[in-house]
């Protein structure tokens, strides 16, 4: 039987919930999960790096993650700052379905769920996150990063942090954001900020 892939807007597979328990913001939470979405039996290896290699989010703010999943970055950023509304961004329903079930039962008020079209497009963000889909395809993948990240608020504490696998293309996707972004963003740094277990995390922000 063919596998739905993450990044389907309605994956057709077994939606029976799962429940997993993950460590997010130093603390043991409850989530669920289900098949179709990416990465279902947990927090993923990119993601885990990126919670352990990004700085602590700011104590309020507006925050995206971009490609949320079942929201193991959301749900972190929420529980580390309480006071911010987080954007939890996704095409797959399913992973916006289980996103907004693991924010209700964790008690994280400031999460916002939602499909991209769904976000204000004037709203910007002091801090995004994201594990981005990398297996969708250059232009797919391209679209997507031009798309959001000059959404970056105008600060100097504005950044984004995407963690994204070395064999994958991480280094090449470095100097593309370094040569894409500058007609969008104005003067932007796009820097590696951390090498763990295969992947870089990148930062990207503007030279204020």
């Amino acid at each position: 039987m063919p596998t739905d892939h993450y990044f389907t807007a309605q994956p057709a597979s077994d939606g029976e919930l799962r429940s997993v328990q993950v460590r997010l913001a130093d603390q043991d939470v409850d989530v669920v999960t289900a098949g179709g979405i990416f990465s279902p039996d947990g927090v993923d290896r990119g993601s885990v790096v990126l919670l352990k290699e990004a700085p602590a989010p700011p104590a309020e703010g507006t925050f995206l993650d971009l490609g949320c999943g079942w929201g193991p970055l959301a749900l972190t950023l929420a529980l580390r700052s309480p006071a911010a509304i987080v954007h939890a961004v996704d095409v797959n329903e399913r992973a916006l379905d289980l996103c907004r079930r693991n924010a209700g039962s964790a008690g994280c008020s400031g999460i916002r769920v939602s499909t991209p079209d769904a976000v204000d497009p004037t709203t910007t963000f002091d801090l995004i996150w994201s594990n981005p889909p990398i297996r969708v395809g250059k232009a797919v993948l391209h679209d997507l990063l031009t798309t959001w990240l000059p959404r970056l608020a105008q600060g100097p504490a504005s950044a984004a942090y995407l963690v994204v696998q070395k064999n994958l293309g991480a280094d090449s996707l470095q100097s593309w954001l370094g040569d894409a972004l500058p007609p969008l963003m104005g003067d932007v740094a796009v820097t590696r900020v951390a090498t763990s277990k295969g992947f870089r995390v990148l930062r990207v922000a503007r030279r204020i």
